[in-house]
């Protein structure tokens, strides 16, 4: 509940930063404009975002032939989950990453990138799957979207300061320069503080959805260690989409951890080594069941 708070109160000032920054524009009318139009980009994200995201990704939809055990574990855990079964996902880079997205639990998608299911162990990508499946249970999907929506019309707001100058009884000159400059950092600093709050909240619904918390810290430990050493040229083209991959893949090329889309790895570790040995762990922690084909049926290079 402390997580969703913050949430609702750093949303309902990225809303308000909206206002201010139309009331600059045109006063009173251009504020209530400034709200409609944010509004109206939020539904078009919403109901698109999912196509738009793995369209830029470049990730192709498995079948559960194409998918084999990988496609048969992301459904165990999504019934875990009580959710149903999300479209499955492989991003064509070496990378190791994954992402959720969808406006509902009834229009999610999960995607993997190749580099995820070559490198970790069976047990951290079921890890790393239920992290996704906890963003979906949790609705950040959503959440990012409108987000990320806001910040965009927020930074195109900010531009349009430089050109009209504001109002001269609501800043000036001196006030436009103010908002054009951060206006759009402090909407992106808003965004990322709600990125980072989602992922501690999905990192302990994973861990109960597949109930090894040692799991999923390994797989952030590989990932993170992973990802800093291999370009990701899909996300470094969109890097806007940054946050909603489990680890930040844009960490190889960019500084990035000046404003970081998501928590320390380290601390993100240490709150899944807390939840070890707890008796809701060990309820959940019967192992998942294989698709019953071949081995060469699965990605697994070890068990």
């Amino acid at each position: 509940m402390h997580g969703n708070a913050k949430v609702f109160i750093l949303m309902a000032a990225m809303t308000a930063l909206v206002m201010v920054l139309g009331w600059m524009l045109g006063g009173q009318g251009g504020a209530v404009v400034a709200l409609l139009l944010a509004g109206g980009m939020n539904v078009f994200s919403w109901w698109n975002s999912d196509k738009m995201v793995l369209r830029q990704q470049g990730a192709v939809e498995l079948s559960p032939q194409q998918g084999g055990d990988l496609y048969a574990m992301t459904a165990e855990l999504a019934r875990r989950a009580d959710l149903p079964m999300p479209r499955l996902y492989l991003l064509p880079t070496e990378q190791p990453n994954a992402f959720a997205t969808g406006r509902n639990p009834e229009n999610a998608a999960v995607a993997v990138t190749q580099g995820l299911v070559r490198s970790l162990s069976r047990d951290e990508i079921a890890g790393v799957i239920a992290h996704e499946l906890a963003h979906i249970k949790h609705r950040d999907t959503l959440t990012m979207t409108v987000t990320a929506t806001m910040a965009g019309a927020i930074a195109m707001m900010g531009n349009m300061m430089l050109f009209t100058g504001g109002r001269d009884d609501r800043g000036g000159g001196l006030g436009a320069i103010l908002a054009m400059i951060f206006a759009p950092m402090a909407a992106m600093m808003v965004q990322m503080a709600i990125s980072r709050a989602r992922e501690f909240e999905a990192d302990a619904t994973g861990a109960q959805i597949c109930g090894q918390p040692r799991a999923l810290a390994s797989a952030l430990a590989k990932i993170s260690q992973l990802a800093g050493r291999t370009l990701n040229i899909p996300a470094e083209k969109n890097p806007a989409a940054a946050s909603m991959f489990i680890v930040n893949p844009l960490g190889g090329l960019r500084m990035d951890r000046l404003f970081a889309t998501h928590p320390a790895t380290e601390d993100r570790i240490a709150r899944l080594a807390a939840m070890e040995g707890r008796p809701a762990m060990a309820e959940r922690a019967s192992p998942i069941p294989r698709s019953g084909g071949r081995r060469d049926d699965g990605p697994w290079g070890r068990g």
